[in-house]
């Protein structure tokens, strides 16, 4: 290769590892400011999930599809909608694909059950699961402030739509898939029933030592106003608030993603400069021994 194209290579090479290194540090903040929005918000979401379990003794919010109607919509296949959390924007590594594949292996898993696509409306939150809709046949639209910058008035206002969507009957049940933040390292895609919802009296073992339950559920309590009262109030709540924490919980994988991305494109960058770098110093010293052997050549010949 030529020294003027290794130099060239080397200055593009250079330029991409400020891009990358940038946007790395970016990530990286906006990553800990995720984490702290979590963080903050798990134990307001377990505590109220412990004041439901112990108000409601099995509060459920069902689908309105079961009211009125014949003996022949009895045997209709179940109407369902699912929730698929992607980003907006690509270089975060395999955090688009691996959610893609997750809402691509339900809707096979439907299929295999018998429920076909056209039963399965799928509602795409990220530009990018709404671009692999389109590439697989489906129109979809997305709200990309939703996953942008998650606040919890939008994320309340698109949970109050579905639930409506869900208490009139025209879904029976609403799935949710999103990345889940474990690490910096590991962004786990999965898959969780939002709707309906049951919160069990008598939680298993594992469940009453996860946190998320009252250690008893066999306490006298007075409630005031009513238990119904106070589960309406709560439950619509606790959906609202579930919404919001999926999107905080899919933004920080996504930071926790694009950090790790960009470190790796970083240090290959640095490795092919490395090798660029090595052959530019080869190529001139062999440029410059062979002029001096010229000029060796020519005073021995004068």
């Amino acid at each position: 290769m030529p020294l003027k194209e290794i130099k060239t290579r080397i200055g593009s090479v250079k330029g991409t590892l400020k891009i990358t290194s940038a946007m790395k540090l970016v990530a990286s903040a906006k990553l800990h400011k995720a984490q702290q929005a979590v963080a903050g918000m798990l134990p307001y979401q377990q505590t109220l999930y412990r004041m439901l379990g112990t108000v409601s003794g099995g509060a459920v919010l069902t689908s309105g599809a079961g009211k009125d109607v014949s003996s022949e919509q009895e045997d209709r296949q179940p109407r369902i909608a699912v929730i698929a959390v992607s980003s907006n924007s690509s270089l975060c590594g395999g955090f688009n694909a691996n959610v893609v594949r997750k809402v691509l292996e339900t809707l096979s898993e439907y299929r295999e059950a018998g429920i076909p696509d056209s039963q399965v409306t799928v509602i795409p939150v990220g530009r990018k699961m709404a671009d692999a809709l389109r590439r697989i046949g489906r129109s979809a639209e997305t709200d990309a402030k939703l996953i942008d910058n998650p606040a919890f008035a939008p994320a309340a206002a698109f949970a109050d739509k579905i639930i409506g969507l869900f208490e009139d009957g025209r879904y029976d049940r609403v799935e949710l898939i999103y990345n889940h933040f474990v690490s910096t390292a590991s962004q786990v895609p999965v898959r969780e029933t939002w709707l309906p919802f049951t919160v069990d009296p008598r939680p298993s073992e594992s469940l009453r030592h996860s946190g998320l339950v009252p250690e008893s559920s066999d306490r006298l309590w007075l409630f005031e106003p009513s238990r119904a009262e106070l589960t309406a109030q709560l439950l619509p709540k606790l959906m609202r608030l579930k919404i919001y924490t999926m999107l905080l919980d899919s933004a920080a994988a996504e930071h926790a993603a694009r950090t790790v991305a960009m470190q790796t494109a970083t240090d290959n960058g640095e490795d092919i400069l490395e090798e660029l770098t090595l052959e530019y110093n080869k190529g001139r010293q062999q440029k410059i021994t062979s002029e001096i052997l010229d000029i060796i050549g020519g005073s021995m010949q004068g």
